[in-house]
This record gives C-alpha cells, structure tokens and sequence, in this order.
C-alpha cells in the first residue's frame, strides 16, 4: 500500500464515503495522480488567496505564477475576492469586529478519525459564521445544500472559533465562476452537530475500518478505484440485460433504469478506455484484439510567419481574419460598470436548446408545449 499524502477521510471525498464506505481504505492502493484540471484548480486558489490577502491588506509573498494564468483566471479570481469582501461586508453591519481567515487549516478528527481539511475562506461574527469554497472546476455543478464537504469545514471552523463568538447557524457558499454558480445554504449550529452525531460518526468509522458494502454511484466519478471497481463494473454491465434492443423493443420502465445510469455508464466506459489506452502506451500493455496506431490529425502551419511572407511575396495579402474578443475578455478590458453601460444593451442571452436531464437537476422544467422540435433539431 503506497504512503498516504491526504488524510484517509478528506473532506473533498467525504460525498464518496458517506456512500460507499470501503472505497476510502481502497483508494490507498492506487498512486495520486494530478490531473490538469486539478493543476488548474490549484494555480487559481493560489491567485485567490493572494489578491484576496492584498485587499485585505494582509503579508503575502508575490503573486503566484503558473502555465494556467489567462485573462479568465484573472477575472474570476477578482470576482471571487469581490464577492468575498461584500460578505464580510455585510457581516460589519451585524457585528463590530468580525473575523476572517483565509485558507485555514480544520480539524474535525472529533467526528472523522484524522480528520482535517483546509477552509479557502471562513468569516465570523456574532450569531453567524460564513464558509466560503472556491471552486474553478467547470465539469461538474456543485451544489452548497447538504454538501458534507461544507460541513465537514463547518464542524471544524466551530471547533476553532465557537467558544469566542455566539454562533446560532452556519451560512455554506460555493463559489464556482466558470459554471456561474454561487450556491449558498445556511444550517443551524444545533441541526449540523446533530447530522455529525447521528450519519457522520457511525458511517466515518465504518470508512476508516475499511468496512460496509460497496455502492456504485454519482460519487464513483473522481475515485482513484473507479476504472478498477468490480462493484461499479457489475452495476454498469447489468444493462446487457436488454440485449441492445431497439429502444420501441423496451417498456417505459427500462428506459427510465437505461436514463438513470446512462451519464455514468458513459463516463464509466470513458474511463476504461482512458485506461486501457494508458497501460498500452507508458507500460507495454498488450491487450487481446487492441492495437496502438497513429492518431488522426490535422494539417498546421509550421511557421506562421514564413507563411505570411510567402503569401505576401505572391501577391496573396488578403489572407487575416478579425472577430470581437470573448465577453469575459471585454468586460475585463472596460470594467464591469463601463462595460455595462457601452455595451449592457447589445448583450443577450438566448435560451438554450430544450435538453432532457434528470429531476435532481436545479433548472426549472419547461412547461410550455409549443416547441417546434423539427426547428431545434435542424439548428
């Protein structure tokens, strides 16, 4: 088993152990492995807490540098400080002297053996405490509302500061700009230590032991087990039942069972590719009825400059290309006030294509039965 970094319990894959128990003690067999996106996630948490100490007037070393800095990350992370200063903000005008901590560690091994985490943003003040998570992920929505991740910070912040401040409830923010997404949910104190008390104990030292059942779902997406689980494998092929039949063959009822695993199901095969493809590319893996060939590609220009030159030397000078900037580009270039007023009346946001996705799914549902769907299918 290879050395553990994390803690076995993190608060990030607290949604995957809640559900399926023995999945933390099995992750510990397979090596970490930093994404791009996670890489991505990393570089702007690192801007965020650096602008934000500025604004705050607090030390902070230089700005931090990476290969991911873009004018998107610029904007967000501004954006995120802005958000962050008008909450507390409004927490002066309820308390005289409130607290906040940027990227605090958190205990919380009181309920979760070997418990902590790190909390980007914590802000308290008398009756309320605000937990605010940055997220710079765009693939996958998350929600503030019952997310034990929130809670787990939450547990630990009132740990650190409730026997100094008379704290009644607790207010969760994720802050996730590349989805658009602020979500906030506020908990009583008393109805979060009870949640602690009565689901997270009993089931965190189920996880720790290695113990419970295995139960694939929505939760399997960022386990390092997934591509490798026989519990998952087993859930997924179970839709060979249907044999493939064409889908007026199967009843209302199969193809709702179909609907409920088929994101996953398709992710999952995904993965297995991904994997499969790797083992045969950095070790040698030889896998029956599969081969390694050269991908497809596109044509390039080699020097783009030579090209110009060339093209030019040819009597060939119409050869460029002129569009608008993005609108995260021009809204950083004007500020968002002037932006607003230039450009406020030319912007527009045109409703999506109608999409089927399930009831979980925060969108409102669309109720209106004149949609042309011959219209939207030849768009």
């Amino acid at each position: 088993m290879l050395p553990t970094k994390h803690a076995i319990l993190s608060a990030s894959s607290s949604h995957r152990w809640l559900n399926c128990s023995p999945s933390a003690r099995l992750e510990q067999e397979f090596e970490d492995r930093e994404t791009e996106a996670a890489a991505e996630g990393t570089a702007a948490h690192a801007l965020c807490e650096h602008k934000l100490r500025r604004a705050l007037k607090l030390q902070s070393r230089r700005k931090p540098i990476s290969k991911y800095d873009c004018d998107e990350m610029d904007l967000h992370t501004d954006n995120y400080v802005q958000f962050v200063l008008e909450t507390l903000a409004e927490a002066r005008q309820h308390c005289a002297d409130p607290l906040i901590n940027i990227e605090q560690r958190l205990d919380f091994s009181c309920y979760v053996p070997d418990g902590f985490g790190t909390g980007d943003c914590i802000i308290i003040s008398d009756k309320t405490m605000h937990v605010i998570d940055f997220k710079y992920g765009q693939g996958v929505l998350v929600e503030a509302e019952q997310n034990p991740q929130m809670m787990l910070y939450a547990l630990g912040a009132l740990r650190l500061f409730d026997s100094l401040y008379d704290i009644d409830e607790v207010a969760m923010t994720i802050y996730q700009p590349r989805r658009e997404n602020i979500s906030t949910w506020t908990i009583a104190v008393d109805d979060l230590k009870a949640w602690a008390e009565n689901e997270l104990v009993p089931k965190a030292r189920l996880a720790y032991e290695g113990k419970g059942e295995y139960l694939p779902g929505p939760w399997c997406t960022f386990c390092k087990a997934a591509v490798k689980c026989r519990a998952r494998a087993e859930e997924k092929l179970r839709l060979a039942q249907y044999e493939f039949a064409k889908p007026p063959l199967l009843t209302d009822a199969e193809i709702e069972d179909i609907l409920d695993k088929l994101s996953d199901l398709t992710s999952w095969a995904n993965e297995i590719m991904a994997y499969a493809q790797d083992a045969a590319l950095n070790q040698g893996k030889q896998w029956r009825g599969w081969k390694v060939v050269e991908g497809r590609s596109n044509r390039k220009y080699s020097n783009e400059e030579a090209v110009i030159e060339a093209a030019n030397a040819a009597g060939y000078h119409d050869i460029f290309r002129k569009s608008l900037i993005p609108l995260t580009e021009m809204e950083k270039l004007m500020g968002k006030q002037e932006f607003h007023d230039i450009l406020g009346g030319l912007i527009v946001k045109p409703a999506g294509k109608p999409t089927l996705v399930p009831v979980s799914d925060k969108r409102p549902a669309i109720t209106s039965a004149n949609i042309d769907f011959n219209e939207i299918q030849e768009d």
